[in-house]
């Protein structure tokens, strides 16, 4: 193993041993797979303890579209600074635990209308199965061909951009930001989970499974909260 300066303790996945690659790996998804559980444990608790029924009202309606998005560039853009930074594991834990308590947070209000309103569990357990099926397609493609698809950063941004001034736009203009919309931000969910699939493989080091897991997770929420949001639009 190269000698690698002292603030990193891993090298990069591709360069590194094939057993020490699969470990870090296999330790990014499972704690991918952690926090989506996590996530799901603090919905159920919110709802079960009475507190969604009472803070819902009061948030839906209001600017979940842009707050949701400003969250999910922040967690990519931290888990990127991470990634070329050396961030101790620790620091890495607290982001994740605060990203996924924030996440809980900004998706209330859209639990709540589609448990109140838009069909119940049926409709987010629906949602939540596209989302997974989406996903899967998305991760196995990058997994098994092992493509460096690090060159549509710049691509992402810019679409990412256009996508903030639309969400803004609408704001300003009272604009419906119907199903069209919710299908684009999909789009560009996927976009960036096979980006950061790629990094998994290419970029992050051997050491910092939970940096990369948590843009996964930014990644996978993201196209979550819109394809929830496609399923009530549609009802």
């Amino acid at each position: 193993m190269s000698q690698m300066t002292p603030s990193y303790s891993g090298m990069i996945a591709d360069q590194a041993e094939t057993d020490e690659r699969l470990s870090f790996i296999r330790r990014t998804y499972v704690h991918l797979f952690g926090s989506i559980l996590i996530f799901a444990l603090i919905e159920t608790l919110l709802f079960s303890s009475g507190v969604a029924d009472s803070l819902g009202p009061s948030l839906v309606g209001g600017n979940g579209w842009i707050i949701v998005f400003v969250l999910f560039i922040g967690a990519s853009w931290l888990a990127n600074k991470w990634a070329m930074s050396g961030a101790s594991q620790a620091l890495q834990y607290a982001g994740l635990g605060l990203f996924i308590i924030a996440e809980s947070i900004i998706f209330l209000p859209l639990l709540y209308v589609a448990i109140h309103y838009g069909g119940g569990v049926d409709t987010i357990a629906a949602a939540g199965s596209v989302t997974v099926l989406l996903c899967s397609f998305t991760t196995i493609f990058v997994l098994i061909t092992k493509k460096d698809f690090s060159f549509m950063g710049w691509g992402l941004v810019l679409c990412s951009g256009a996508a903030f001034g639309a969400i803004i736009l609408g704001m300003i203009f009272g604009w419906q930001m119907g199903g069209w919309f919710s299908a684009l931000m999909i789009v560009l969910g996927l976009g960036y989970l096979l980006y950061e699939t790629s990094n998994v493989l290419h970029r992050y080091r051997t050491d910092q499974h939970v940096a990369a897991s948590l843009a996964l997770f930014a990644s996978v929420m993201l196209v979550f909260f819109y394809v929830l949001r496609m399923f009530l639009d549609r009802r």
